[in-house]
């Protein structure tokens, strides 16, 4: 009998026990999917967050353009139509504020190490890209990787920006201080004015500043370090030659 009693006992406390595990690992999960989300949704930066040129803010004109571009070069359309969208599901779904980073803020989560100051707040205009645009960026000579709507990458003036940010740089977007996003510098935007300072985003990074039927916003635009945690379907594969070329 003492036995048998000593052996209820302990399966009592196994099953009294085994909730609590699968809570501890449901929050690990949680945890996981937290630490990621940070890429891929809108951060905050704090309610008391002031935009300053000194951590390495610029103004951003942020707009919808009605054209887009092609890359292939087999075509003669020098641009490719692009359809004013209205909100999809994705762009309908909360969007929660993440802690975020600041050239003045305390206590930078670790996986972006700060921010690139890079002088005096200048003008830029900013628009989203989808579809056969996607294909061929042109920071890859090979073609390995292209991003989708679903990515956190940029393609930057073709021509005439001359201090723009390098190939495999990432930077800073916010149209708030409560929303703002980190994409990588991957290709050039064929379809944008020369001479222009004028970033064009993936469809997901847009849609976490604004929505998609936004004619025309300021925005915040700075350099940013790299993440100490990759994940390639957001920004592509990592660049080998650590001197970055140029877009």
């Amino acid at each position: 009998m003492p036995h048998r009693a000593i052996a209820l006992v302990v399966l009592i406390i196994s099953l009294w026990a085994a909730p609590t595990f699968a809570s501890v690992g449901r929050a690990t999960i949680a945890r996981a999917v937290s630490e990621t989300s940070r890429y891929h949704k809108a951060h905050s930066l704090g309610d008391d967050y002031q935009f300053d040129p000194r951590d390495g803010w610029q103004v951003a004109n942020v707009t919808n353009l009605q054209y887009k571009y092609r890359r292939d070069q087999n075509s003669a359309s020098p641009f490719a139509a692009h359809r004013r969208a209205t909100r999809s599901k994705a762009s309908k779904a909360g969007r929660p504020d993440k802690e975020g980073i600041g050239g003045a803020l305390k206590g930078l989560v670790t996986a972006l190490k700060g921010l690139v100051g890079i002088g005096k707040p200048e003008r830029v205009t900013i628009t989203w890209y989808t579809g056969h645009d996607l294909k061929n960026p042109s920071c890859w000579s090979n073609g390995k990787w292209a991003p989708t709507d679903n990515s956190f990458v940029a393609a930057l003036t073709q021509h005439g920006w001359h201090d723009k940010p390098k190939c495999f740089k990432f930077v800073e977007l916010c149209n708030t201080p409560k929303r703002c996003v980190f994409v990588r510098v991957v290709d050039t935007c064929a379809g944008c004015t020369a001479n222009s300072k004028h970033v064009d985003l993936t469809k997901a990074a847009f849609g976490e500043l604004a929505s998609f039927d936004e004619g025309k916003l300021n925005v915040q635009f700075r350099h940013a370090t790299e993440p100490s945690e990759w994940h390639e379907d957001l920004w592509g594969p990592k660049a080998r030659n650590r001197a970055s070329r140029r877009v």
